[in-house]
């Protein structure tokens, strides 16, 4: 679940326009970039230069975007952007169940694109000015807001495991330094967007977040006031949905995850230790 050392990202793009200005935007937003024509070639580029950030696209030769993206996610946590002309809700719905962190239909405007690259990186702690000066050193873990509010669950809950950076919830821990999250003892392997989501909810314990502030901090618009749509909504519940089902956690007898129906999710109910 750890991070990469350094900006690198993979082009899966079967248009080599398309895939020629990608590498330009990326590049101009200081990632090394490796760009690939079919899906075999991008699992394997991943594989090798194991990327922090991913593009994909869904109409390729062979195997289809959403067949490469559940290969991708058997073995690697890059944050995966899907770029394609299908602009339905299903194939949004579909792309981020496979596994995709974000969806962005074609034809793209660069500065969007740009836009949530930035907002990608922001969320993992990489400095913004760093990415446009082709820095390849992640910055540090904010020291700040973040860590205060995980601070400040550490002490709230009663199962939690104070001055190591775990949250912890009946079983079920999770290290924002570190991006480890486990299970009664083993490890539980998420996406990136399923880690943020994991976060929020373990660091608001019992206090309920609103599914419109869980989609502002997936688009790395922390703690700002922003439009929300019904597909900004949907892509919540649906990466809530791939996260329960990792946790083994049905939604009519939550363990971790409790939906507080037309609002939000929080911490179900803290459970007797074993033994106790």
């Amino acid at each position: 679940m750890s991070l990469p050392p350094s900006r690198v990202a993979v082009v899966i793009e079967d248009d080599a326009d398309i895939r020629n200005l990608l590498e330009a935007i990326l590049e101009q937003a200081g990632f090394t970039c490796h760009t690939t024509a079919t899906g075999p070639e991008g699992i394997e580029a991943i594989r090798q230069h194991e990327p922090i950030l991913t593009t994909l696209d869904i109409s390729l030769p062979g195997i289809d975007g959403f067949e490469v993206a559940r290969q991708i996610r058997s073995f690697s946590p890059t944050y995966i952007i899907i770029l394609s002309a299908r602009d339905e809700e299903i194939d949004t719905l579909m792309g981020l169940d496979a596994g995709a962190d974000d969806y962005l239909t074609k034809p793209f405007r660069p500065r969007e694109l740009r836009a949530r690259i930035e907002a990608m990186l922001r969320r993992y702690n990489l400095s913004p000015a760093a990415s446009l000066n082709g820095s390849d050193q992640p910055a540090g873990l904010d020291e700040g807001a973040d860590h205060e509010a995980a601070g400040s669950v550490e002490r709230d809950q009663d199962d939690a495991d104070d001055d190591t950076g775990w949250l912890s919830h009946n079983g079920l821990r999770i290290n924002a330094g570190m991006w480890l999250c486990d299970l009664d003892g083993a490890p539980v392997e998420l996406t990136r967007s399923e880690f943020d989501l994991l976060l929020a909810i373990m660091s608001g314990a019992r206090r309920v977040i609103p599914k419109d502030t869980l989609a502002l901090e997936l688009r790395g618009d922390y703690a700002t006031s922003g439009y929300v749509s019904d597909s900004d909504r949907r892509a919540v519940e649906v990466h809530m949905a791939n996260l329960r089902r990792k946790l083994n956690d049905p939604v009519g007898s939550p363990r971790y995850i409790e939906t507080v129906r037309g609002v939000g999710y929080r911490l179900a109910e803290a459970q007797p230790a074993h033994g106790s």
